[in-house]
């Protein structure tokens, strides 16, 4: 397990290019993003995504992916008019939504055999400079045991994951410390699954628009 901490511009770009490479070759590593650090890898390696489970301890439940583009997003699922009022209002941001995935793309161990996926992209120019070298989607779970707190920085993500992961990048604390608030638009009315940073009376403030 490596560690790098971003101290400058050098340091990220040696940081991005170490991450490419590990997502590349079916590792797993460690990223900050606004809201906690994130596990992450390759979404359409099976393999590596079987191994998070494994690392996290966690039942095969649907996975969140982080994406560093509307283009990105729209890869993997599709958005319909509420999504976008939602995106346009909290993106990037820590708002997850569960939408439905495009068929025959994503694996399906990613979204546990559900037919859709959440996804958001987050508001944190690291993560988003990691993401994008990384093909534009990230696996972006809190990196953590599954049922303990997520981490706020890179030594709460190192005491949980240790050396079951291949990369750990530090950029200091997360800044916002908390997981990200989750709306699944799949069901009608749309379900509040996590309030999190984003509190629910903001979220539906927008849905009543």
């Amino acid at each position: 397990m490596q560690v790098i901490r971003i101290t400058s511009s050098d340091s990220l770009k040696q940081a991005i290019k170490l991450a490419k490479d590990v997502i590349e070759q079916g590792g797993l590593i460690v990223y900050p993003t606004d809201t906690v650090y994130g596990l992450g890898a390759d979404p359409f390696n099976v393999r590596v995504v079987e191994k998070i489970f494994l690392v996290k301890k966690r039942p095969k439940k649907p996975l969140p992916v982080l994406a560093s583009s509307i283009s990105n997003v729209l890869r993997i699922c599709e958005l319909d008019e509420i999504a976008i009022r939602l995106i346009r209002k909290f993106w990037p941001g820590a708002l997850t939504i569960v939408v439905k995935k495009k068929e025959g793309v994503l694996p399906s161990i990613v979204t546990a055999g559900m037919d859709s996926v959440g996804i958001r992209i987050p508001n944190h120019e690291v993560a988003l400079k990691i993401i994008s070298a990384c093909g534009g989607l990230l696996i972006g779970t809190s990196a953590n045991i599954s049922g303990h707190k997520p981490p706020r920085t890179a030594e709460e993500a190192i005491a949980e994951l240790g050396d079951l992961v291949d990369l750990i990048i530090d950029s200091g604390p997360a800044p916002l410390g908390k997981p990200s608030t989750v709306v699944n638009l799949t069901v009608s009315p749309p379900v509040i699954e996590r309030e999190g940073v984003i509190k629910a009376e903001d979220i539906l403030k927008v849905l009543r628009t």
